[in-house]
């Protein structure tokens, strides 16, 4: 049976996203199911993909891109017991989630509680796992302490933002002005995204325990100096050598082991959500699980921006990169 996936024909601009239609189904291996996937996500970590410029990613066009599925289990290979077809599932899949089927070994996924909407589960995935794990795993964050992440408006900031509320914790953000409301909405104060060191340590009354930046190069500075004595930089991205707006991603590594040597009492930590499954695979299980228990307690509401129809994943790039969107950014595949 043939099928529609999005194939990325050369690293670089949108323009290489072309949606096919190829040929015959693989039928799942050992141990693997065939899913049909719901939703996806246009997600920076998928343009750093497109453009070639994700360590995690050895792969070399023609390929699939796609970080994180929500789907449906339609058939099984010998030997799985976990999931039968009819059951919804989820996966950090990294690639491969731009088509309607994927075959996936069942030890990767994790099932979707009922009651909860597929594109609500799909938020959980990197743009939820990713700061719980930042919270709780790497800056190890309780009640009562503070933290600034920038980008705050985005959809891994906007996840931040109710965890931290969650757990009692005062958030601080910076984002474009159009996205000051968004962040207040979610219980944080909002900082003009440019807002040089001594803005920051203004606006958060002295520093704060922990800062999570995305964006690298020039950018990992200010949020070192706008830590308290003690505190902790969490770097999780370089959205700006991505961007064409300075920095390094080798440099930035660098910077971050030279800075833990300093005597200011810092700590630095470099995060990545695929770095931390390949390590600590039962974590990622476990906190995905946590965090679709707290969506089904209402405790969590994912903010989507918009759900487009995966034919219009070039235009879902275009706005990720611009840096327009507030929220995840949904991609439909197939209906349920």
């Amino acid at each position: 049976m043939p099928y529609t996936r999005v194939t990325l024909k050369a690293f670089g601009g949108p323009e290489n996203l072309e949606l096919e239609t190829v040929g015959d189904l693989s039928e799942p291996r050992e141990g693997e199911v065939r899913v049909r996937v719901l939703v996806t996500s246009a997600a920076f970590t998928d343009v750093m993909i497109r453009k070639g410029m994700y360590p995690d990613v050895k792969d070399k066009p023609p390929f699939t891109p796609g970080y994180d599925m929500v789907g449906i289990v339609e058939a099984t290979g010998p030997d799985v017991v976990r999931f039968k077809p009819g059951d919804r599932v989820a996966d950090l899949t990294t690639i491969g989630a731009y088509a309607e089927y994927i075959c996936l070994p069942e030890d990767r996924l994790t099932r979707v509680p009922d009651g909860v909407s597929e594109v609500d589960a799909l938020g959980m995935i990197l743009s939820a796992v990713t700061p719980f794990q930042m919270l709780t795993r790497v800056a190890k964050m309780t009640a009562g302490q503070t933290m600034l992440i920038h980008g705050a408006g985005g959809a891994v900031g906007t996840a931040m933002l109710q965890l931290a509320r969650d757990s009692g914790i005062t958030a601080f953000g910076t984002d474009v002005a159009a996205k000051h409301g968004l962040i207040h909405s979610l219980g944080a104060t909002p900082i003009d995204a440019d807002a040089p060191e001594a803005a920051l340590i203004e606006a958060t009354g002295g520093g704060v325990d922990a800062v999570f930046d995305p964006l690298g190069g020039e950018s990992l500075a200010r949020s070192l100096h706008a830590l308290k004595p003690g505190g902790m930089l969490v770097a999780f991205g370089f959205q700006n050598e991505v961007l064409g707006r300075g920095g390094s991603i080798p440099m930035d590594f660098v910077k971050l082991k030279l800075w833990d040597w300093l005597p200011n009492g810092h700590v630095t930590a470099f995060y990545s959500i695929g770095a931390m499954r390949r390590k600590h695979p039962d974590w990622f299980r476990e906190d995905l699980a946590t965090l679709f228990g707290m969506l089904a307690e209402g405790r969590f509401d994912p903010v989507v921006a918009e759900v487009l129809p995966l034919a219009q994943v070039r235009d879902a790039h275009q706005r990720v990169e611009a840096g327009t969107v507030a929220g995840k950014l949904v991609l439909r595949v197939s209906n349920p």
